[in-house]
């Protein structure tokens, strides 16, 4: 549904202005709510990457695709986490090229500690704003979106 010229129509510019709107102010506040801890966004994304994969490990140019990042900003991102001890990088065996970005069990503890009052950041100012169904509405709504993302960087 677009309108003669190509633009949005008035509903599709609501709802863009929403998202877009609802995205900066969400990580604004989950960003403020990891300040105390000294933590960004990108640090806790990372930290949640390394402590979800097998003996807390992901080969560098993997979690760069994982968070979105370039390789040299993750570069940047990791020793700035490395001086804080969150993380450490070790060579790859099989790749004399590669490396690995590792939890350390700072970054471990750091982790568990930050874990829960993420988790009630989002709830508090995301999940429980919405009924079950405008949940669940909203997952397959973005899942759809996601996807597209998702097929159109793989290409």
């Amino acid at each position: 549904m677009t309108t003669d010229k190509g633009w949005l129509s008035d509903a599709e510019q609501q709802a863009w202005r929403t998202h877009l709107d609802v995205s900066r102010l969400l990580m604004y506040q989950l960003e403020r709510d990891l300040q105390p801890f000294g933590l960004t966004n990108y640090d806790y994304e990372i930290l949640v990457n390394l402590s979800e994969s097998p003996e807390r490990r992901v080969r560098m140019s993997e979690l760069a695709d994982r968070t979105r990042q370039s390789k040299s900003r993750l570069s940047h991102q990791i020793t700035r986490m490395e001086k804080a001890g969150l993380v450490r990088r070790e060579s790859c065996e099989s790749d004399k090229r590669g490396l690995f970005a590792v939890l350390t069990d700072q970054g471990w503890e750091t982790m568990r500690g930050v874990a829960p009052h993420h988790v009630a950041s989002v709830r508090r100012h995301f999940i429980d704003l919405l009924s079950p169904q405008a949940l669940e509405e909203v997952q397959k709504s973005l899942a759809t979106v996601a996807e597209h993302l998702h097929a159109v960087h793989d290409r």
